[in-house]
């Protein structure tokens, strides 16, 4: 096999920017959903969860540069051994935060059977969470039945997982025609689940229950393979200050408050499917033509491409511990804003840990160690 080949090819630097951008979005949005009471229209950063469908597009944008021209080289096991690398070592991080901060939090108004989970189920929860198994809600330990009850967000690395399945066994093989027929379909099935459900938004996706894994797959195929299809028909122009630009574009959709209020969801739906199929590959698109000058500008690009995965796969427990407390003390944003930020910064901190000390290093050992 030919290593120059399979040799990593250069990042866009700015969508790795646009990737950190997008997960402390995140965490911004899960701070002041902790003080929401649960209501969608009260919360400030409305829009934040869609930062998800952001990822989605940029993966099959990335994937599709990155393996596309790749495949009279490199066999499917080797590609599915490279992602692999990439992937899991965060993933069983994410299971070991997870179940430190659930052993150490205490039963709270929104969790009160958290306090009779044995130490055990825990144990076997990150166990499982860390080999990225779903479980079933019977072993729920926290009351919202999410498939991976210790670290939230871990959902959608699972139906990362499942599309870099589908790329690897079958979709690279599509034409340009039959992937824009799928992408198009996945389009239309985003659109009428947005417009013509009772809720107006794609909220959802992280449970075993039927309706939830509709949620998921209708998040995944239009966004992930939608980006697949950009990165073979669209060739990046050169854009001026794209990462500012695009930044800005991406803080302000994922910031707009609920269309239509509670009596007209699906003009909210409509707004996210518009956000979706059309604002995030605009956002791709001239973030890949987008050139990064300057040494400032490069390495914040490069630290907050750097963090952005760490970031969005470790964060959560910290927002169950905070979320449980703000909760419990019915204590407004106002009230908390100084351990708000500590949160934030914790996150970052967390992150930037994970990947100097475990990420980075393990992943380059595994290399070493597991040709591909």
């Amino acid at each position: 096999m030919d290593k120059k080949v399979l040799a990593s090819k250069p990042h866009y630097m700015i969508l790795d920017g646009l990737r950190g951008v997008a997960a402390i979005m995140v965490v911004v949005f899960h701070i002041f959903e902790a003080h929401s009471g649960g209501k969608k229209l009260l919360q400030t950063v409305n829009h934040g969860y869609l930062a998800v469908d952001f990822f989605f597009l940029l993966s099959g944008y990335v994937i599709g540069y990155a393996y596309d021209d790749r495949w009279g080289t490199m066999s499917t096991g080797n590609f599915f051994k490279r992602r692999l690398v990439r992937l899991q070592p965060m993933v069983i991080m994410g299971s070991i935060v997870g179940a430190l901060f659930f052993y150490f939090q205490h039963s709270t108004v929104m969790w009160p059977i958290m306090g009779q989970v044995p130490v055990w189920k825990t144990i076997l929860l990150m166990l499982i969470g860390a080999v990225m198994l779903p479980v079933p809600q019977s072993m729920d330990v926290r009351g919202w039945n999410e498939m991976y009850p210790l670290n939230g967000p871990a959902w959608s690395l699972f139906f990362e997982y499942l599309a870099n399945i589908f790329y690897g066994l079958f979709i690279r093989r599509f034409s340009k025609t039959a992937l824009s027929i799928l992408v198009f379909l996945s389009a239309c099935a985003l659109v009428h689940y947005t417009t013509m459900g009772t809720e107006g938004d794609v909220i959802g996706g992280w449970s075993t229950d039927p309706v939830q894994l509709r949620i998921g797959f209708t998040r995944l195929m239009y966004p992930f393979f939608g980006g697949l299809l950009l990165s073979r028909i669209s060739r990046p122009v050169p854009v001026k200050q794209a990462f500012l630009w695009c930044s800005l574009l991406l803080i302000t959709v994922l910031c707009i408050p609920r269309i239509g209020g509670a009596e007209h969801p699906w003009m909210n739906g409509l707004y996210e499917s518009a956000v979706i199929i059309f604002i995030f590959p605009l956002i791709v698109y001239l973030g890949a033509g987008g050139e990064v000058k300057g040494k400032v500008p490069t390495g914040i690009c490069k630290f907050l491409g750097d963090i952005s995965y760490p970031i969005y796969i470790t964060h959560y427990p910290i927002i169950y511990l905070y979320t449980g407390w703000v909760v419990d003390k019915k204590l407004s944003l106002q009230q908390v804003y100084p351990y708000s930020l500590l949160v934030l910064v914790s996150a970052i901190a967390i992150a930037y840990l994970s990947l100097k000390l475990y990420d980075e290093p393990l992943r380059a050992w595994l290399r070493k160690k597991i040709p591909g």
